[in-house]
């Protein structure tokens, strides 16, 4: 499956312009790339195992020795991504092809179609009706009749893909997407034996390295107990504390604490970037009148309004730019007072993030700690600026976050970014905030209408419980027809507090986000956000609460989270106070809570789960990047991505990590000859 996509200036390499803190010494250069290149090599060799693999599969088709076996190339454009029409992951080198219809296989689901165990990966029905504006501030929903259909979902396909006897695989039927006429032919994009060869060179240089002077790996000094913060109490584990250096200090040995502390797959926490910027402001207003003053008459006209995200509904709305704006400094509200939470996501279009807005752009790359890493740009360690000119690159950022927020816990629509996983490590740098004040009369409000939020959690529970003890004679429409089981507000309130939020007004301090909005309306400085960012091997345990208690959240327009598919990939659910609680108690898993300040950049490795919460208005920008410690990990989140359904949001392979491996170990190689051959 080849996507044609258009290429922008960002899919070249760009000028290194002077936004890098300090110079990278020869010997430095030399020591990274020998780092990357043994990071890389062992994922290079899986990969030349399996394309192995694949060809002698081919030659026992034909009936001829490996070495004998010519695979032909498949033309294949720099701005087109070749996608796999199963799994869609990316396509990089070898594959399967229908000669009729194009039909494409990557090599992953040949061995599952040959091992008998590949999924048909259906797509899911979409199962969120809009109940109307009272039913999302726990009022009635509108009458039946008055809903959209469930979209239902697709027919599973009574055909599976089989392989033939001699290993060959036929193109899959029409209902599958394939023509089900002709067997796939093994096909190549990259010239013959390349990745084979690269992988030798790899070896070479690295023994070249060792007989020069052995691999340089990071020796660092124990770290101060100044730079390590508290922000979790597990029993039993060293990693409660997160290393938090502050920008500027001692950069070679703050990049080899952070090599240690990245390495383990533990987030870190730099503090006072803007330490290092020119002073430029942050404020979207200004942003605003930057776009505007745009010569491009057309991106000026694009800009004037934009597409928010309600986050009460979860839907998109469409709002005046300067409307936005102005909520963002003096906060919207529903016609009840409940506060109108709205964000803005990628804003202006990261596509377009550098010729639109350069200065800030600069200035971003500028402020970056630990530079090496994350500059997306010339980062030595970053994969993701390995790629060659010409070859179209995934789009990773910088990338703007501009969101209401408010200290308050508010339960429902509130400004947050749901659990989710990244599939690359991530920095995120909080660039501007605006504290937005509730009146005394706004909050007694929000007090009613949580209990509204209340009763209708309680109601919605025990009919959900009626229902699963007796799903054929008690349906709900059976239910509210039965005088004995019909209740009204009042008679729920007296029911067990079973779902309700409301306890967090009793939670003491200590527990972030519960009772942030009193303390800060009384003077007591707050951050801008509310990070949760849980460990890798606590992903088990998290995701087997979630698929428990799934039914107690809420997702698009207020309704019940009805299917799980996968519960951290979904991004259904945002824990509150409470579930983290329970998350404890239950199954002992916390997570690192910390509040992010202003300028605070936050490190998020790959492959933890993490949620996001504003305490305030706030603007973030953040830039994706793929460091060599995370390679496993992207491989395995890939491998995730892949087995979702078809049109599940996550599934798409964006990244596309095992072609990151082969041109930045190629790139590793000649950068480091080059300088290994250099004198002095």
């Amino acid at each position: 499956m080849n996507i044609p996509i258009k290429l922008s200036h960002n899919n070249f390499f760009l000028p290194n312009l002077q936004t890098s803190k300090r110079d990278i010494t020869n010997e430095e250069k030399i020591k990274h790339l020998e780092y990357l290149i043994e990071s890389m090599l062992p994922f290079l060799k899986q990969i030349c195992k399996m394309q192995k693999q694949e060809t002698e599969v081919e030659a026992e088709i034909q009936g001829l020795p490996p070495c004998a076996v010519e695979i032909s190339e498949t033309l294949c454009y720099n701005d087109e991504r070749v996608y796999c029409n199963h799994c869609a992951t990316s396509i990089f080198d070898l594959h399967r092809s229908c000669p009729k219809c194009s039909y494409e296989l990557c090599l992953s689901c040949c061995l599952e179609i040959r091992e008998g165990s590949i999924s048909c990966r259906d797509e899911i029905a979409y199962k969120y009706r809009n109940r109307g504006y009272d039913y999302m501030h726990g009022g009635d929903p509108f009458p039946e009749s008055y809903l959209p259909e469930i979209t239902e979902a697709l027919a599973k396909p009574s055909v599976q893909c089989k392989a033939n006897d001699d290993g060959s695989v036929t193109c899959p039927p029409k209902e599958m997407g394939g023509c089900g006429d002709c067997r796939l032919e093994l096909k190549r994009i990259l010239p013959v034996g390349w990745i084979s060869n690269l992988e030798v060179k790899a070896g070479e240089m690295l023994r070249t390295c060792r007989t020069r002077q052995g691999i340089l790996k990071p020796k660092c000094s124990v770290s101060g107990r100044d730079t390590l913060h508290r922000v979790a109490s597990r029993e039993g584990s060293d990693d409660s504390r997160l290393y938090c250096p502050t920008s500027n200090d001692n950069q070679q040995e703050d990049l080899c604490h952070f090599q240690m502390h990245w390495s383990k797959g533990e987030p870190v926490i730099v503090r006072h970037t803007h330490a290092n910027s020119t002073g430029l402001s942050w404020e979207p207003m200004v942003m605003w009148r930057a776009l505007r003053e745009n010569r491009d008459s057309d991106i000026s006209l694009e800009m004037s309004e934009v597409k928010a995200i309600d986050c009460l509904a979860g839907c998109e709305v469409g709002i005046n730019t300067h409307q936005f704006f102005k909520g963002y400094l003096e906060g919207r509200s529903y016609d009840n007072l409940w506060p109108e939470m709205l964000k803005l996501k990628d804003w202006p279009p990261s596509n377009k993030f550098e010729d639109l807005l350069p200065r800030h752009c600069d200035e971003f790359i500028r402020t970056l700690p630990f530079q090496e890493y994350c500059d997306p740009r010339s980062g030595i360690l970053n994969l993701a600026v390995k790629l060659p000119p010409g070859v179209l690159k995934p789009d990773l950022g910088p990338k703007t976050y501009i969101a209401y927020g408010t200290a308050e816990e508010l339960g429902r629509g509130d400004s947050v970014t749901k659990l989710h996983c990244d599939l690359s490590d991530a920095v995120n740098i909080l660039t501007h905030t605006a504290d937005v004040a509730l009146g005394d009369e706004q909050l007694a409000a929000i007090e009613k209408l949580k209990m509204k939020h209340k009763a209708q959690d309680e109601k919605e529970h025990l009919e959900r419980e009626r229902v699963n003890k007796h799903p054929i004679k008690e349906g709900l429409e059976a239910e509210s027809s039965d005088p004995e089981h019909k209740m009204d507000v009042s008679e729920i309130r007296d029911q067990k507090d079973y779902y309700s939020d409301n306890n967090i007004l009793d939670v003491s301090r200590d527990d972030l986000g519960a009772k942030t909005s009193r303390l800060s309306s009384r003077g007591k400085e707050t951050g801008g956000a509310l990070w949760d960012i849980f460990r890798r091997e606590d992903v088990p345990k998290l995701e087997a609460y979630l698929r428990k208690h799934s039914k107690e959240f809420r997702h698009t327009y207020c309704s019940p989270v009805e299917e799980v598919i996968h519960p951290i990939h979904d991004q259904s659910f945002y824990l509150t106070v409470k579930h983290k609680k329970r998350l404890k108690e239950e199954f002992g898993v916390e997570p690192w809570t910390f509040e992010q300040n202003l300028g605070e950049a936050v490190f998020i490795p790959a492959g933890c789960p993490h949620q996001v919460r504003n305490l305030k208005s706030c603007t973030k920008v953040a830039v994706d990047f793929v460091s060599p410690e995370n390679i496993k990990e992207c491989l395995r989140l890939t491998e995730e991505f892949r087995q979702l359904p078809k049109n599940h949001r996550a599934r798409e392979d964006k990244l596309e990590i095992k072609k990151m491996i082969i041109y930045g170990v190629d790139r590793a190689v000649k950068e480091l000859s080059e300088l290994i051959s250099t004198p002095n």
